[in-house]
């Protein structure tokens, strides 16, 4: 099951740590923007960036997390440079986690767990179009539009992760809001979460939906992690956007299993604060994460 392979990738290298390849042309050296004045080229020097920084980390951290968004603003060869940032980070053996926050409702919904987590039929072929071990979604249309990516996990051993307690400030004003029940609208959808995943929970205890729960928030995050025993956690905003790893420590449990720690800006432009080529800043960077989570989280272990 997908949600095991990438807690044993996390035990493996004692590291829960994934890279946010949310590569923006302005993070690139000076060197590699030189001369590009199209989509096109733009592109052709993105993935050869994402190539260089999945080289140097693959053997030190379990996954990767693309944000489709970085991609889609350069056109058609922004998507072809997004495709085969997918597939060549799945090549080096990283659980890959497609950040493209989708969903709608019935048949739409399975054309966009289609695209991510399942196949097209094309006559007597079966393609994969963005082929991913997870993707983001939105679960505020409720079952009816989460049951299309569920029965695609099922199916090809897949998984996503559903937006519950989000990183940014203002989530509060929706995710906050206290519900005739008395239960705050960020713990109800994780309760769906929990729900969602039943059918999908793997020996580690853990489901292949997991939740997205942001390190800016930790009395939410402990919360959630308290009533959410088999929903593993994609962790947002360690780093740039204010998290550190002692507000993060409530997503983990006794073992320090139950969550993957995303960090973008803090590994791709590494090389601009602390020098040196952006890969090998981009390493150094991912090895002082790890020793930073886990001086708090403690060891991972089945």
């Amino acid at each position: 099951m997908i949600t095991d392979r990438l807690i044993e990738g996390i035990i493996a290298m004692q590291n829960p740590t994934c890279v946010g390849l949310d590569t923006l042309f302005d993070y690139l050296p000076d060197e590699m923007k030189q001369g590009v004045k199209t989509f096109e080229g733009v592109a052709e020097r993105v993935f050869d960036f994402n190539k260089k920084i999945i080289d140097n980390v693959y053997d030190i951290v379990p996954s990767v997390k693309v944000q489709i968004a970085y991609y889609e603003m350069y056109g058609v060869a922004g998507m072809k440079a997004y495709e085969e940032t997918l597939k060549y980070a799945a090549e080096k053996g990283l659980v890959v986690i497609a950040d493209a926050k989708r969903n709608d409702i019935g048949s739409t919904a399975a054309c966009y767990a289609k695209t991510f987590l399942g196949e097209t039929a094309v006559n007597e072929n079966a393609l994969c179009a963005f082929p991913s071990d997870y993707v983001t979604v939105n679960g505020y249309l409720g079952t009816d539009g989460i049951a299309p990516f569920v029965e695609e996990c099922e199916k090809h051993d897949k998984g996503i992760f559903v937006l519950v307690k989000t990183s940014n400030p203002s989530g509060a004003e929706i995710q906050n809001m206290i519900l005739k029940n008395g239960v705050p609208m960020y713990e109800y959808m994780g309760g769906l979460v929990e729900k969602w995943g039943e059918s999908t929970i793997g020996q580690y205890g853990y489901s292949a939906v997991g939740a997205v729960v942001g390190a800016t928030h930790p009395t939410e995050a402990a919360r959630l992690r308290q009533v959410l025993p088999h929903t593993f956690f994609l962790i947002p905003g360690y780093g740039a956007q204010g998290g550190n790893a002692e507000m993060l420590k409530s997503c983990f449990g006794a073992n320090g299993l139950g969550g993957v720690v995303n960090n973008s800006r803090g590994i791709l432009c590494a090389y601009k604060k602390n020098g040196g080529t952006y890969y090998e800043a981009a390493r150094a960077a991912c090895i002082a994460m790890q020793k930073d989570l886990s001086s708090v989280i403690g060891k991972m272990s089945k």
